[in-house]
């Protein structure tokens, strides 16, 4: 007993350690999470300009939704109702009263407007507009109706035949899963709609694996046709690190609906597995991960905010739902800390900002983006993206649980 009391209070004084941090953002009284919510709203007062939309346009776009979900579950994390208005905002305008959605067009058949949706599950049970619900079954009927490989896999959109992205999973089945269990919960269709969602992950991790390495590459064409691919795995040249971190966010916010049994099994492996590789591909000075994943330290990579920030949300996530070991935890809090100490700046507007983004990579289309490593490192580097912003506020949310600050 004075055995396991004495570890328990050891436990809880490296959690206090843990959380006094190392620098003065991490010392403040209020959290981070609100703190660059905040700060984005002040930096965009109107949410259409979000990711860069020009003032007075609005777009149904996948960066927007995700940094606006982010802040609702901030809203709802720290009674802060003015988050929520501010998203709110964006759907009022963006989703017309007969359910139509301005820029979204359900044939396009592209994964990324899918994730936009998220939001109007909470925003349809709280207004009970019918519109709002009407968008969520629409999204669902692109998924049923979307075009797939020969495995079932889904393309990634339309225009990119038999390709599968590892963004696509975080794009497409956090949805599906949250539609699946609210609208079909217990039922043969819901049974069949999982074994489908576990599916995906498993299909993209096939098709992207690289054993030399252990990581995982940023896409893959199965039919082997791109100019970019290998001819005989068909996949791209390298593993990019906001891919890998959108495949493991997209593991932990679609497990939070499904839960862990002997079906969704495999997306916990793949989840831990993703763990244990990460480590041998960090910074050893600051803990983060460059923009090119497999190629750490070399002449021209740079450590990137984004993917490095949803490694450190999806492992505090994962731990604390239990879908990654318990001892993770300091080390999860530990590289918290250092994200902040090499991403986040603060402004003498009183605003925080993180810094070095990639603003956009892909493969294709009419740029010819053709996944080698002189592309990825030549696209801009920018502050403040949302694909980094949204996960920063959840992990900051994460982080605060872990401190005693949020519930």
């Amino acid at each position: 007993m004075k055995r396991t009391l004495f570890f328990a209070g050891f436990a809880l004084l490296a959690l206090s350690v843990a959380c006094s941090g190392r620098r003065s953002l991490l010392n403040g009284n209020e959290s981070l999470a609100v703190r660059m919510v905040e700060s984005e709203i002040a930096r965009h007062p109107s949410p259409a300009t979000l990711d860069g939309i020009p003032e007075g346009k609005i777009k149904w776009n996948y960066t927007t939704g995700l940094e606006l979900l982010a802040m609702i579950d901030a809203a709802n994390a720290y009674g802060r109702s003015d988050f929520y208005d501010y998203a709110l905002r964006y759907y009022d305008t963006i989703v017309r009263p007969d359910a139509s959605v301005i820029t979204y067009k359900k044939e396009k058949y592209n994964l990324d407007h899918v994730c936009p949706g998220r939001p109007l599950f909470i925003i349809a049970e709280r207004t009970g507009e019918a519109r709002y619900a009407q968008v969520l079954d629409t999204l669902f009927r692109q998924l049923q109706e979307h075009p797939r490989n020969d495995d079932g896999g889904f393309w990634h959109k339309q225009v990119y035949p038999h390709q599968m992205w590892l963004d696509g999973l975080y794009m497409a089945e956090p949805f599906y899963a949250e539609y699946a269990v609210k609208k079909m919960g217990g039922s043969e269709s819901f049974r069949k709609l999982k074994s489908d969602i576990v599916s995906q992950f498993v299909l993209v991790g096939k098709h992207t694996y690289d054993p030399a390495t252990g990581l995982y590459r940023h896409a893959c064409d199965v039919a082997r046709e791109q100019f970019w691919c290998d001819k005989t795995t068909g996949q791209t040249p390298h593993a990019w690190g906001r891919a890998m971190g959108w495949y493991a966010m997209g593991l932990v916010e679609t497990l939070q609906y499904l839960g862990v049994d002997e079906t969704t099994q495999p997306m916990v492996d793949i989840l831990n597995h993703i763990y244990e590789v990460l480590p041998k591909f960090a910074d050893p000075q600051t803990g983060m991960w460059y923009q090119v994943l497999d190629q750490p330290g070399r002449e021209g990579n740079y450590l990137e905010a984004t993917g490095s920030i949803m490694f450190v949300y999806a492992m505090l996530k994962g731990v604390r739902l239990g879908y990654l070991p318990a001892a993770m935890q300091s080390e999860a809090m530990r590289l918290y800390e250092r994200f902040v100490e090499r991403f986040v700046r603060e402004n003498s507007d009183g605003t925080i900002s993180i810094i070095d983004c990639c603003a956009v990579a892909g493969l294709g289309g009419k740029d010819m983006r053709d996944g080698s490593f002189d592309y990825y490192i030549s696209e801009p580097i920018i502050e403040n993206d949302c694909k980094g912003v949204g996960p920063f506020i959840w992990a900051s949310m994460e982080y605060d649980r872990l401190c005693g600050r949020l519930r």
